[in-house]
């Protein structure tokens, strides 16, 4: 076990067992009797002493056997991608702030580094893509995609006096020097190896792969122009338009041709697939805008459909209609309705059975065939090259906890004979299939391993990590613990799993944290996690363990993963914040553990978690003594008030008055007043998901009324903190705080 713990007490417990141990000794040489009397009471009391500080010491290494720097020192790994036919296959790693491409091929996958970015830049690397020759790797660099606005705005958090551009490039897949295709976003890769598509200034462009900056506007267009989809053949690009109330699905072949447009109606067509033979293609369609008003608190449908457009006839029709009820609503979780055109089979997701499932039917619009039966939800689905199987990652398995988990799930798209191929105690996700159908490549993690690619066989077997060389020989992989399911229920009877990350080598009353992801619709693991913002998370929450504290991460209705009531519950977010009582139930369930001190209960969270930690602070300080919110949202009022109480129209909603009062009671700034404990407050200034503003009009109100507060405001960075050292200096900042005012 190392040694890692303060120099001052390392000095002061070896100074006193070196005196204990010296007047043990001379308490031996006393008491040694000839009727074999071995020591007397004092002694006794001495060695019960040296044992406990032999003990404190033991006790001190097991809470310091890592740095938040070597646990942050993980490779993530994302935008895991492949060729055509699934020979070459790319990804990006980012280590500690140095974002790479790495790439593999069949039929062994050794993993070799693609570029040689080597500073902390905080220049994401997104939107990669293979050709389907597998000769060339497209990418983007630059920007912060994944936010709510500007995700393809330039992002300079290191301040510096010419801002980076975002921008396109191409690199050979054998290795080389990389070609500046020039500045746009969302590249696509013609089937022909020979261009790419993308976007600039709202129209579509397109350019050759391997020439600098060539590119060339194919054409001028009202509206908001994106999401260019080649046909299979190579020959045509269909595209999104959108139109403030109405988007179209335009097809553009030559400038001869101009643009033809699938169907135009007044709705909002989105999602373009084509068929295999480059003549079809099916799209989703939802109603535009306008209407009369619906109430402002309660849910309402969001209507669907699935369209088919024939490029030969010029005719539209529809293929099949969600059920008008609350869980036939559009699906929100990863990849929306993840519309994909098969081998002879259209397949979809839909909520409407109450779970995130996948469907498939005929071209010609049959009855939907139900693919994945059971109570979990399908996510990261992808569609094999040759069009017959579907691959995905799902909570389910045979274990009971798998609830809680991700493993890969294979599924042929006409029949419902899936079958879970990594099953297990860890998580995997984002799989393809790979090596002519013969192998999955997925990512892959368990409670202690970090995220790495991995492959294995198409129908199961063993899981061969990739590229495990990048992970750092001193990375705390051993001193990880893991983290253990738990359910408890709310005041209303609803049960909350939650994950619990405890160092049961530390013993004693342990101060604890409730951490509270942000989205909202999240789903914390029992292991590492496949989003890099609760990656992070997750080593914060086995940092803290190993610091001696009791973490409960809970997973909050509004969250996924357990059906579709728990994910679009009522009277939630603005329309009443019930999600919070989840959140006491949490800190009251940590309470009543034996370990835990309940006059020690902190809380954390991020985005949406800071809004429900700055709830929690605001609602409820004798329960939760300290808190650190980051980036929360503190008003529900903001952007909410004129659309409801004055829309740009006579008819507003007939609860709109009621709509409010809901939405500012439901904010934290109205618990000001009952807010005593001591809170940190951190904010990026270039925050492009939850407004600065935000946390600028609470530090005024928590001023004002004395709340005892500290403060962190990262200059330039965003929500996601690109440079590492940024989200080292965060992490440090929330771990230290929280060890301040709760350990003794």
């Amino acid at each position: 076990m190392r040694l890692c713990f303060h120099w001052k007490q390392l000095i002061y417990l070896i100074y006193s067992l070196h005196i204990q141990y010296y007047q043990i000794t001379q308490e031996i040489n006393y008491t040694i009797q000839p009727q074999m009397k071995l020591y007397s009471i004092p002694l006794k009391n001495k060695l019960i002493t040296l044992l406990f500080l032999f003990t404190g010491i033991l006790q001190l290494s097991a809470q310091n056997d890592f740095t938040m720097k070597s646990i942050r020192a993980y490779p993530f790994p994302g935008e895991l991608t492949s060729s055509a036919d699934g020979n070459k296959v790319a990804w990006v790693f980012n280590k500690e702030g140095l974002r790479n491409i790495y790439v593999a091929e069949a039929p062994d996958f050794k993993a070799r580094k693609l570029t040689s970015f080597s500073d902390d830049d905080g220049q994401d690397i997104t939107s990669v893509s293979v050709s389907a020759d597998g000769k060339w790797v497209v990418y983007l660099r630059g920007g912060e995609h994944g936010s709510n606005w500007d995700d393809e705005v330039t992002i300079n958090p290191h301040s510096l006096p010419e801002a980076p551009k975002v921008e396109m490039w191409s690199i050979p897949f054998a290795g080389g020097e990389p070609i500046l295709l020039g500045d746009g976003a969302g590249p696509v890769i013609s089937p022909k190896s020979d261009m790419v598509a993308y976007v600039k200034g709202k129209q579509i462009w397109v350019t050759p792969i391997g020439e600098s900056e060539k590119g060339e506007k194919i054409f001028s267009m009202r509206g908001s122009n994106s999401s260019p989809v080649w046909s299979p053949d190579g020959n045509k690009l269909a595209f999104v338009s959108s139109r403030g109330d109405r988007a179209f699905i335009g097809i553009y072949e030559s400038p001869e041709k101009g643009i033809v447009w699938a169907g135009p109606d007044f709705d909002r067509d989105f999602s373009p697939r084509w068929s295999p033979d480059s003549k079809k293609l099916v799209f989703v369609r939802r109603p535009g805008g306008g209407g009369e008003p619906e109430t402002a608190v309660d849910l309402h449908h969001s209507a669907w459909k699935i369209m088919l457009y024939d490029t030969e006839s010029d005719k539209t029709k529809m293929l099949w209609e969600a059920p008008k009820t609350l869980a036939g609503s559009l699906p929100r979780t990863h990849g929306g309705t993840n519309l994909h055109w098969a081998d002879g089979r259209i397949v979809f997701l839909s909520y409407h059975d109450g779970w995130p499932h996948l469907y498939s039917m005929t071209e010609a619009g049959s009855e939907p065939l139900l693919l994945t039966p059971g109570d979990f939800m399908a996510e990261y689905i992808s569609l094999s090259p040759d069009g017959k199987t579907l691959v995905f990652s799902g909570n389910t398995g045979p274990d009971q906890y798998d609830i809680d988990r991700r493993h890969i799930v294979k599924v042929s798209v006409d029949k419902a004979d899936m079958k879970v191929i990594t099953p297990g105690a860890g998580n995997e996700w984002a799989p393809l299939v790979v090596n002519g159908g013969k192998s999955v490549i997925c990512i892959s993690a368990t409670a202690q391993l970090p995220p790495l690619p991995a492959i294995l066989p198409a129908n199961g077997g063993t899981i061969k990590r990739l590229a495990e060389e990048v992970v750092n020989a001193d990375f705390p992989t051993k001193h990880l613990v893991t983290p253990e399911q738990v359910i408890f229920k709310s005041d209303d009877g609803l049960s909350i799993h939650g994950t619990v990350f405890n160092n049961k080598k530390i013993k004693g009353k342990k101060p604890a944290i409730v951490y509270i992801h942000g989205g909202p619709p999240r789903q914390m693991l029992l292991g590492w996690h496949y989003s890099s913002y609760y990656t992070n998370a997750y080593a914060v929450n086995q940092y803290l363990a190993n610091q001696g504290f009791i973490v409960l991460s809970v997973n909050y209705r509004l969250g996924i993963g357990y059906g579709y009531d728990f994910h679009y519950p009522p009277h939630t977010g603005p329309r009443g914040g019930e999600e919070y009582k989840d959140v006491v139930a949490a800190g009251e369930w940590l309470a009543e553990q034996e370990e835990v001190d309940p006059q020690r209960i902190g809380v954390y969270g991020g985005s949406y978690g800071g809004y429900l930690t700055a709830m929690a602070l605001g609602r409820d300080s004798r329960l939760f003594s300290v808190g650190v919110d980051i980036h929360g949202v503190h008003d529900r009022t903001i952007n909410r008030t004129s659309d409801v109480l004055y829309p740009d129209s006579y008819e507003r909603a007939s609860d709109a008055e009621y709509a409010v009062d809901v939405a500012w009671k439901s904010s934290p700034i109205a618990y000001v007043d009952g807010w005593t404990s001591p809170v940190l407050i951190i904010h990026g200034d270039d925050d492009r998901n939850v407004p600065f503003s935000q946390s600028t009009d609470l530090v005024q109100r928590l001023r004002k009324k004395g709340v005892p507060m500290e403060t962190l405001v990262i200059v330039d960075d965003s929500h996601h903190f690109m440079i590492h050292s940024n989200q080292l200096k965060v992490n440090n900042a929330t771990v230290e705080y929280l060890l301040k005012h709760l350990k003794k």
